[in-house]
């Protein structure tokens, strides 16, 4: 990544920070999130795509059926 100045390098980190918290499977507490929203784990709705970082950082979910 080539980051143009401090803003640019403190969104990288606040975006990362948040896929890593919030999006990221963690071995250490048996593959749960730390902190998951209300579409994690519905068993039905269509599968969505939130990108981060143009696309680098990709996380999968179900919306509300």
């Amino acid at each position: 990544m080539i980051f143009f100045g401090e803003g640019s390098l403190r969104r990288a980190l606040r975006e990362f920070s948040e896929h890593f918290h919030r999006e990221r499977n963690h071995q250490g507490l048996d593959n749960r999130l730390i902190d998951p929203s209300d579409e994690v784990g519905r068993p039905k709705g269509d599968m969505e795509c939130r990108n981060r970082l143009g696309g680098t950082l990709r996380y999968y979910y179900r919306k509300a059926a």
